[in-house]
């Protein structure tokens, strides 16, 4: 008898994952994707001849993928090049302070009391055995789990886990918890931007969140050849498994019969019938039909982005691969986007400097690749910023970073792409990067789980449990993968990844 047949949609990491599993498990799968490449929103482009990695850039949670590829009887550390960061990322302010964060825990308390004095180093102490209290707790029963809600959340718990849980702290905001810790406003401001990881505001996302700083620590990698690279890798595990990838390929429809998947109709006329079929892109784009929750108001809308990949030499400021510029008033930062739907006068700058790190030897006064990102609200879908906006932005961003000490000489044309940009890669997200914000005590409960509305639809990707990022969108095609295959096996009970896939080893 022939194998069961499915089609994966989007060759994102979330898709590409669960095209692994499936197709390890023997059913016949394709993965249609209708960029020229795989990797979704890790995509790769080119600015000044240098090839740039132009999306998710932090590389956490490798037991993830140790899992995925050991799974498979593989080793990761065969088909990609991981070398741990030692400096987890060099901050610098506007009006005044540079501070690194180190995968040591003593290191950063140590560089934390220089910056700040003595009473912040043990205040980051504590906030990092909070962080790991809080990791510990929701790791395998929340983050693992196919689809949260506080009921099926308190009952894995159990009732030994409710003071645990309630050290969490999910009613009150990021911002108010970290005042817990921090009275130096630059640590909060530091701490704060870990919203930003999931697209939200620190003073609406929950102080669970604080879990991201234990998540650092336990280490985060640079990927040699850029981290595109673990896209590719994860392609050619579904590919060795029988998988067929087939890129500038476009859906048109999902197809439904009699109550239940049928397969997706291409751009073109073309069906590819199905058994099942997994979505991995924004579930907005999904009609009322097959979507398991109300598609996301541009209100509920997470961070979009505009983002400069460029060659350029620096100078004046020794960058470290992850470099974060913050100016003075980052409260109107959120302000703007989310009350005002604006970008503020003076944002944040986020810049990756892809040849700088643990293992690479840039030449200094050489042309480097760079990729530089400013926050800015989610409203692609209403046409793109003008030219002048642009450059003006750009202006801004590039004052900022020389306020800290940086120079920039860019060589030829960055590679610019705004909400509008984003919107048109990732059809119906209103260029939002991170599915819905994660705002309020309820936003972590809010994201669609694995399966569809219909019979045969599953769902994967930064829309959907576990959220945005490049750990958890693995995760997201690791459990649609095994809900499907517990479906099609007749088991409808609760699916849940390993406790190893979960916690660190």
């Amino acid at each position: 008898m022939s194998a069961r047949k499915v089609v994966v949609v989007g060759a994102g990491m979330g898709g590409l994952a669960a095209a692994a599993d499936l197709a390890r498990a023997g059913l016949d799968v394709t993965v249609i994707e209708r960029a020229a490449s795989v990797g979704g929103k890790m995509r790769r482009v080119e600015s000044g001849g240098l090839a740039i990695d132009a999306g998710p850039t932090v590389f956490t949670m490798r037991w993830i993928f140790d899992g995925l590829f050991g799974d498979a009887g593989q080793r990761l550390e065969d088909h990609l090049g991981l070398i741990p960061a030692e400096t987890l990322a060099r901050h610098a302010w506007q009006d005044g302070g540079k501070l690194d964060l180190f995968a040591d825990v003593a290191r950063s308390a140590d560089a934390i009391g220089d910056f700040s004095g003595a009473g912040e180093a043990r205040a980051y102490r504590d906030f990092c055995a909070r962080s790991a209290d809080i990791y510990k707790t929701l790791a395998a029963a929340f983050i693992a789990a196919e689809r949260p809600s506080i009921p099926g959340l308190v009952a894995r718990l159990g009732p030994l886990g409710l003071p645990a849980l309630m050290r969490t702290v999910p009613m009150r905001n990021l911002w108010g918890a970290l005042g817990d810790h921090f009275k130096d406003p630059r640590l909060r401001q530091l701490f704060g931007r870990y919203s930003t990881y999931v697209g939200a505001s620190p003073w609406a996302a929950p102080a669970t969140l604080m879990l991201i700083a234990h998540v650092e620590q336990q280490g985060v990698w640079l990927v040699r050849g850029g981290i595109h690279e673990v896209a590719r890798a994860i392609a050619g595990l579904a590919e060795r498994h029988g998988a067929r990838v087939r890129c500038n390929t476009q859906m048109e429809r999902i197809i439904i019969e009699q109550g239940r998947v049928a397969g997706v109709e291409l751009a073109g006329g073309e069906r590819l019938a199905a058994d099942a079929v997994v979505f991995n892109g924004d579930i907005s784009a999904l009609t009322d039909e097959v979507r398991p929750v109300p598609a996301t108001t541009p209100a509920r809308r997470s961070l979009s982005a505009v983002t400069w990949c460029l060659a350029a030499r620096t100078s004046g400021f020794d960058l470290a691969h992850h470099n974060v510029f913050f100016g003075s008033d980052y409260r109107a930062e959120f302000d703007a986007i989310f009350k005002q739907r604006r970008i503020t006068q003076t944002p944040t700058v986020y810049l990756c400097a892809q040849d700088r790190g643990e293992g690479n030897d840039h030449a200094p006064g050489t042309p480097e690749r760079l990729l530089a990102l400013i926050n800015a609200p989610a409203d692609g879908d209403k046409g793109p910023l003008p030219d002048a906006e642009i450059a003006d932005l750009a202006r801004r961003s590039v004052g900022l970073m020389r306020d800290c000490g940086l120079e920039l000489a860019v060589e030829g044309e960055p590679f610019i792409t705004d909400p509008a940009g984003f919107d048109a890669l990732f059809p119906a997200s209103g260029g939002a990067l991170y599915g819905r914000a994660n705002h309020g005590m309820m936003g972590s409960f809010a994201r669609a789980g694995a399966r569809g509305k219909v019979p045969g639809l599953y769902l994967a990707g930064g829309s959907v449990h576990p959220g945005p990022g490049i750990p958890m969108a693995t995760m997201s095609g690791r459990i649609a993968a095994a809900r499907l295959l517990a479906d099609m096996a007749g088991n409808r009970g609760t699916v849940m990844l390993p406790a190893d896939v979960a916690f660190s080893r």
